[in-house]
Formats: C-alpha cells, sequence, structure tokens
C-alpha cells in the first residue's frame, strides 16, 4: 500500500487511489476474523501492510495490540502537538450470512461491526500521513486495538502503556476515532459534543427459592413469578426513578429457570443489561437495581443476590474535537457532509477509556450503498451486514485530515 505525494495533492484524491489496498486489506481480515485480546492473524496482516512505511511500533504485554509511531518531518516547524487515531481489530462471535466471497471463513465469527473496516481506513491514513509528512510536524499514534467487543481492550493497552502515561505527561494531546454504521446515509459523517454513548453494565439476579411439585406451589416458594415481577418492576423504576433528559436502559435478555413442565425450581436466573450517560445516573442505577430486586425477593421470604459487573463508560466526546471534526468533513467531503446527532446512542464503545484520559472525539461514518434506501440496510452485528467499500477512502481520508489539522492547530 503506497500513496505518492505532490504539493499538489488533495488528501481525498489521494485516499482514493489507494482503494484497491484498502479494500484487500479489509476483505483479507474480514475472511479471518478473530476474536477478544489475541488476534494475531490480524497484527501480522497490519504489519505486513504498513512494513514499507517508517514507523516505529509498540507493543505490550495484555493484548497483540499495535501502536504505530509516524513523525512529521515538516520544515521550520517546532509544533510537539501528538495525536491518536484509532482502528480496533476483534469481530463477533456470529455466524455470517451475507454469501460474499470474501465471507468468513472462521465458524461462528463474523466481523459484524466493522471493525475490519475501521483498521483498513486507519491503514490507508497511515499511507497518506506517512507520504505527507513533509507537511507535518509533531506525532502521530496509530492505535489497532483488540478486544473492544466487551474485552475492555483499550484499557488494557492503556494499562501496558502503550499510549503514555498520564502520571509523565506523555499521553497524546487529541484522540479520534470513526466508527461505520451500514445503516446511514452513504458517506455523512454524525458526531455530537458530551456524550456519545452510553456505559454499559451487566446485570445477574440469582433469586433463590424452594422448589417442588408444581400441582403443590403453596408448599414451595415459587421463584419464577418474582423473577418476573422483578423485571416489571425494573421497568417501572426507569420511568419513573430516572429523568427522561438523562435516560437510563435496563434490559432483561434472558430468564433461566426449572427443567421440565410440572417441576418448581429452586432458583431462577436474570440477565441483562444497564445502560446509562452520566457517572451519577450509573451509580445510582446501580444502588436502585439492588434495591428493588432485593426487596422484592425479600416480600415473598426469598433472597436475590443481584451481581453487576462494570463494562465501559460513558463515552463522551470533547466540544472543540466535535467541532474540529466538523470543520475538517466539511472541508474534505463537502458541506453537507456532516451531521450533529440530535441524541447520544445507547450502545457502548470503549473507545470511552481513552476518551476519559485524552480530549477527542469518534465519529459515526454511513456505509449505506448510495442511492439505496438506507433505512433499509443491515446494522452492526447482523449476520448479513454489509458495507459499501467506496466509502473507505472517505473514512482513510477523514482520519488522516483531522491529524493534520489537529497538530497544525490545535483545538
Amino acid at each position: 500500500m503506497r500513496a505518492a505525494a505532490t504539493a499538489q495533492d488533495d488528501l481525498l484524491a489521494q485516499a482514493r487511489r489507494l482503494a484497491t489496498e484498502i479494500t484487500g486489506l479489509r476483505r483479507a481480515i474480514h475472511a479471518e476474523p478473530e476474536l477478544g485480546l489475541q488476534t494475531p492473524r490480524t497484527r501480522d496482516k497490519i504489519r505486513l501492510a504498513l512494513g514499507h512505511l517508517p514507523i516505529r511500533w509498540r507493543e505490550g504485554p495484555s493484548t497483540t495490540g499495535l501502536v504505530g509511531v509516524l513523525q512529521g518531518r515538516a520544515p521550520n516547524s517546532r509544533s510537539g502537538r501528538r495525536v491518536l487515531l484509532r482502528g480496533d481489530m476483534d469481530a463477533l462471535p456470529m455466524p455470517e450470512d451475507t454469501g460474499l466471497p470474501f465471507a468468513s471463513t472462521i465458524p461462528n465469527t463474523m466481523h459484524a461491526c466493522g471493525h475490519d473496516a475501521h483498521v483498513a481506513m486507519l491503514a490507508g491514513a497511515a499511507e497518506l500521513l506517512a507520504a505527507r509528512a513533509d507537511r507535518w510536524s509533531g506525532e502521530v499514534l496509530l492505535m489497532f486495538q483488540p478486544g473492544e467487543e466487551g474485552w475492555h481492550g483499550a484499557r488494557f493497552m492503556l494499562d501496558d502503556g502503550l499510549l503514555g502515561s498520564a502520571e509523565a505527561g506523555t499521553l497524546p494531546d487529541a484522540a479520534f476515532a470513526l466508527h461505520v454504521m451500514p445503516n446511514a446515509p452513504h458517506g455523512l459523517v454524525g458526531g455530537r459534543a458530551g456524550a456519545l454513548l452510553a456505559s454499559a453494565d451487566m446485570l445477574d439476579i440469582t433469586v433463590q427459592g424452594a422448589g417442588g411439585h408444581a400441582s403443590m406451589p403453596h408448599q414451595t416458594r415459587d421463584p419464577v413469578p418474582v423473577a418476573c415481577e422483578i423485571v416489571t418492576a425494573l421497568q417501572t423504576l426507569v420511568t419513573r426513578q430516572f429523568d427522561a433528559h438523562d435516560p437510563v436502559v435496563v434490559t432483561i435478555a434472558r430468564i433461566e429457570a426449572g427443567t421440565t413442565h410440572n417441576v418448581i425450581a429452586d432458583v431462577a436466573r436474570l440477565k441483562g443489561t444497564m445502560r446509562s450517560l452520566s457517572p451519577a445516573h450509573r451509580a445510582r442505577l446501580h444502588e436502585a437495581v439492588t434495591r428493588l430486586a432485593t426487596g422484592i425477593a425479600a416480600a415473598h421470604d426469598m433472597a436475590a443476590e443481584v451481581t453487576i459487573t462494570n463494562g465501559f463508560p460513558v463515552t463522551l466526546c470533547d466540544p472543540r474535537a466535535v467541532d474540529l471534526g466538523e470543520r475538517v468533513t466539511r472541508d474534505l467531503l463537502g458541506a453537507e457532509a456532516f451531521r450533529r446527532l440530535d441524541a447520544p446512542i445507547m450502545g457502548a464503545e470503549d473507545f470511552a477509556y481513552v476518551l476519559d484520559l485524552v480530549p477527542g472525539a469518534m465519529f459515526f461514518l454511513g456505509f449505506a450503498p448510495q442511492g439505496e434506501d438506507w433505512t433499509q440496510c443491515c446494522g452492526i452485528h447482523s449476520p448479513r451486514m454489509m458495507l459499501d467499500e467506496s466509502v473507505m477512502p472517505r473514512g482513510a481520508a477523514l482520519l488522516a485530515g483531522l491529524a493534520e489539522r489537529f497538530l497544525a492547530e490545535g483545538f
């Protein structure tokens, strides 16, 4: 993957000349998806694709994550700014049903969240920045991160010191990421200041009863109706105890109890997710759910054990970074290419760990085919999700443009 730069070159035009290489890398990664914190095949594909560039690589002990460092060479410039660009690498544990010629060759594993495209666009941005290094000064950190799908890969890479240290003052000065949206208009970039995505915590509730014959429930303590009461009460809790302008979501996605049609179970188990958009509501929700579940169980002479496993924090975008992203998008892609989102999305992202320490922003990039009804396209995490690959050069150009503009101007 090589990009030749001249003084007259337009960044988007350069990116489009890299389309074949960007697409090829995306397809190679898509065909061999990997899960979790260890993605060695994907790591090796990245290093091979970018091996000809003057990148200093960092790796840590906890994951197969990579951080590449590019140094600017602009003459007569002393910018000491450092900017991070991130692309995540891992796939999802689910089958693929696209019929694509480069579909997953790994059973029950698919790049259904677009991380293959994230990597390819970041690799394209690296090519562009390296080819234009005499136009900018400072450092660009290329963060290729595994373990986004619930594995806290960004946190591990931070803990390994791959992004620098807050104590030593060596963290980047800004951080940016793109996320594909296959069911959003072709090439449209979306973002917002403040909360972009929610925190996400796992909820497990175990109701302990005393089982017996289903024909004699009065001789048992049946945990099933108690579990059902807890589910219903959780929905009332959300709508009556929390301000709708700072929303929370509690979803019970699985209920387990019993073995057959005429035996009352000893135990009922509930599994779900809790989402919130502010640290205050997150903490309050934890307390309220625990109080509600244990109280309902106690009212029926039973016990409930509540376990909450903290997931990703709220993804908070710095207003200055969003403003910069809007300017870069409009300059590169046109006046209509950027849209401010009216409300956050209740999904979650572990880029939030980076944005907790470094001012920056994540933006969404629409990947619906040009001219098609984007509302009918399959969204992320669908086994039939597909991307219009012609959008990827735009993403590579946007990432490179964000880096160049920040290094030149700051916020």
